[in-house]
């Protein structure tokens, strides 16, 4: 049951992430999906590098930090791809 709960999560991430940074209509559910996975991935680091807690668990923090993440894997893509 955990990795179907981690997909669920990592798809709200990116759909939200995606729906921030205009490019909800250029990605599908399984990018979002990945998207949302890799930014937590992302956000957990750039929160222990601030010194503070990356993804701990199912809640709202982590969430957070997970939309932080997928919004800066996003403008990474964007600006590699100009």
């Amino acid at each position: 049951m955990g990795i179907i709960l981690w997909i669920v999560f990592g798809a709200l991430a990116g759909w939200i992430a995606s729906m921030i940074m205009n490019t909800d209509a250029q990605q599908g559910a399984l990018l979002n999906i990945i998207v949302g996975i890799v930014g937590a991935v992302i956000g957990g680091w750039i929160m222990s590098q601030l010194g503070k807690s990356g993804v701990t668990g199912f809640n709202l923090y982590s969430f957070l930090v997970a939309i932080l993440g997928a919004v800066v894997l996003i403008a990474i893509v964007k600006f590699i791809r100009k």
